[in-house]
């Protein structure tokens, strides 16, 4: 990241109350842009909530999050933020070019911007490898392919910003494969991205990496870096030495 540039995302304080529960504890934590930084962490520990957060859909958050230099969900983001959430987003009675055309319709409304349209809704089915299956009803897809077009969704209008919540799981090793030389391949063109998962081995393939644990951050920083200072070959074991840790500071007795 260039330095004069200011983070994609910019946490401080971050902290969402639901209930009785704190569900995220005062996180502190930045969001390079043009990288993909990997929200990591077990089912449960906050990685949703926190996404929902940043692309601002979640009620009572506290803190200061500042997202592409605007408060999270502001009305000037709407274009510049992608979502995609775990569940597809897609009406399932329309195929798979009905659905983008009516995302494009909403995105870029108006008479002369159909051509715009038509160009976006062939670059997104070429990006996630749907073209040949345009045609197809939503209803009648795999769940590899609903994901696919979720993701195709938020491609529309190339925003600058995208937020991945776990869209690989339940993908079969292939197609988890070609989603993430996707998202290298939209890094690599500036996109920044925030990609959420709770399967350890992906974290290899991020830039960056937010681990957490139980609404909290347990570390912020390169996988290169995260293996070093645990001295451990894998993110996977640089994750339990760093639970291992907490859990050890948490149970230690107070002295007076």
């Amino acid at each position: 990241m260039n330095k004069t540039q200011s983070p994609a995302v910019d946490a401080a304080g971050l902290t969402v109350v639901r209930g009785p529960r704190t569900v995220l504890r005062g996180l502190d934590f930045t969001v390079p842009r043009g990288q993909i930084t990997g929200l990591l962490g077990p089912s449960g520990c906050g990685k949703s909530t926190l996404m929902r957060a940043v692309v601002g859909t979640q009620a009572k958050v506290t803190g200061t999050l500042t997202v592409l230099d605007h408060p999270a969900g502001h009305p000037k983001l709407r274009s510049r933020v992608g979502y995609v959430t775990q569940a597809p987003s897609v009406y399932l009675d329309l195929s798979i070019r009905q659905n983008l055309d009516y995302f494009a319709s909403v995105l870029l409304p108006g008479r002369s911007a159909a051509d715009r349209r038509a160009a976006e809704v062939d670059r997104v089915l070429t990006d996630v490898d749907l073209a040949t299956h345009a045609d197809a009803l939503a209803g009648n897809l795999s769940g590899g392919q609903l994901s696919r077009v979720s993701l195709a969704v938020a491609l529309l209008g190339t925003p600058e910003l995208l937020v991945l919540d776990e869209p690989t799981v339940g993908l079969d090793p292939v197609l988890r494969r070609d989603l993430w030389n996707l998202f290298h391949e939209l890094a690599a063109r500036g996109t920044t991205i925030l990609v959420s998962s709770h399967v350890m081995d992906e974290a290899e393939r991020c830039h960056r990496l937010l681990l957490m644990r139980e609404g909290e951050l347990l570390a912020d920083d390169s996988p290169d870096a995260l293996r070093e200072r645990t001295a451990t070959p894998t993110v996977e074991e640089a994750f339990l030495r760093l639970v291992d840790e907490a859990n050890a500071a948490t149970s230690r007795p107070t002295t007076h």
